[in-house]
């Protein structure tokens, strides 16, 4: 039942995650939703009837034998919510916040002359910046916009900055390792030369 249990958390998370990902029809979004929601009743269900089933035990095991028994009952009531709620705090909460940090201080780097994108889609070029709004301009006729820092979803000249900065440490590495095989094959050669000029000597 326990199992059971764990393995329902664990598809309502990974659902979760997957349908923040997704860009899909509405269709489909409605569909894991419910999917979703039929999950969480079942496990619902599973942990009334497991509690139920648990406090039957207890209520016959303290009728045939004394104290020791309620907390082992005790314990194997507690148990299983707290390993359940462990595995939610590490597979939900904990990357959550880790998101919200990223995107927090995301918005609070912004600079003038970086290209964003808002939570509805727009997306502009910041000209000024503010203590909680930038302005932002758009189009090809240069509309500008003033916003919210929270409603901004993507720094996307940050993210081409953080990607040419892997590029460059990923070349400057393979360009090292590289050098240093480079430097074996030099270090092999003169060794070989000098065997072959020793030879040619006792010949």
């Amino acid at each position: 039942m326990l199992f059971m249990n764990i393995c329902v958390i664990i598809v309502i998370v990974f659902l979760s995650r997957a349908r923040g990902r997704m860009e899909t029809n509405m269709k489909m979004k409605k569909f894991i939703a419910s999917i979703s929601a039929a999950l969480v009743t079942a496990s619902a269900a599973a942990v009334m009837a497991m509690t139920a089933f648990a406090e039957d035990a207890a209520a016959s095991e303290s009728s045939s034998s004394s104290g020791g028994s309620t907390g082992s009952a005790i314990l194997s009531l507690v148990l299983p919510l707290v390993i359940m709620f462990a595995l939610l705090y590490f597979i939900a909460i904990k990357p959550q916040k880790k998101r919200e940090r990223e995107m927090k201080d995301m918005q609070e780097s912004l600079q003038v002359g970086d290209e964003i994108v808002t939570g509805g889609g727009i997306v502009g070029i910041i000209v000024r910046t503010g203590d909680d709004t930038v302005v932002i301009e758009t189009g090809g006729e240069r509309h500008k916009l003033r916003i919210k820092t929270w409603a901004i979803t993507e720094n996307v000249t940050a993210m081409e900055r953080m990607k040419e900065a892997k590029a460059a440490a990923s070349a400057k590495k393979s360009e090292s390792a590289g050098l240093a095989s480079a430097k074996l094959v030099d270090e092999d050669e003169p060794k070989e030369n000098s065997e072959s000029k020793s030879k040619k000597k006792k010949k």
